[in-house]
């Protein structure tokens, strides 16, 4: 039978791996990729609104975003927000689309993109190793109040571990692609 609290402990843990890959995903290295503009809200008659649920975006090259307005009178707005945003990347409008010109990454900028992935990824471990402590906790009182037998605490404890380390090595796999994908010129 499976303990109620591992599989909550594994579903929190899978959704720190996601928040992570989503993380690495709207980083910039070089190559052009639709998630590189989730994080931008644009001021949609007053309201902030994700560039995403306004246009089509499509990378038609691997250095080079078009984005395609629904509504075009939206579009100054867009470009404002793409201008605010720590991309680092000046829109070209044409009136009716939006292109985003990738440019090639400094060395500097490339080491600097891995200090930040690494930081992330090491974020994401504590979230991680956070959750185990948790499930232990959880445990720990559920033994002291004779839920479960004290072997059957330690055998969930493993179990924990087991979980904490995959989800680990999960999160240091999707890193060294990271890493690797912006270290590659």
């Amino acid at each position: 039978m499976a303990n109620p609290l591992l599989s909550e402990a594994e579903s929190n843990m899978k959704k720190t791996v996601e928040v992570v890959n989503k993380e690495f995903g709207s980083l910039r290295a070089g190559r052009a990729t639709p998630s590189l503009l989730d994080k931008i809200a644009v001021n949609y008659y007053g309201t902030p609104t994700p560039i995403n649920q306004m246009a089509n975006i499509s990378a038609p090259e691997a250095r080079l975003l078009v984005i395609q307005p629904w509504d075009k009178s939206a579009m100054p707005e867009m470009e404002k927000a793409i201008m605010k945003s720590d991309l680092g990347i000046t829109p070209m409008s044409d009136g009716n689309v939006i292109r985003l010109a990738i440019p090639q990454l400094t060395k500097e900028r490339r080491i600097e993109l891995v200090k930040v992935i690494k930081k992330k990824a090491e974020e994401g471990r504590v979230a991680v190793r956070n959750l185990r402590r948790d499930a232990n906790d959880s445990l720990k009182t559920q033994q002291k109040n004779g839920e479960i037998s004290e072997d059957e605490q330690r055998r969930l404890q493993d179990e924990v571990q087991k979980l904490t380390d995959k989800y680990i090595r999960e999160i240091d796999e999707l890193l060294a692609a990271k890493d690797k994908e912006i270290m590659t010129v």
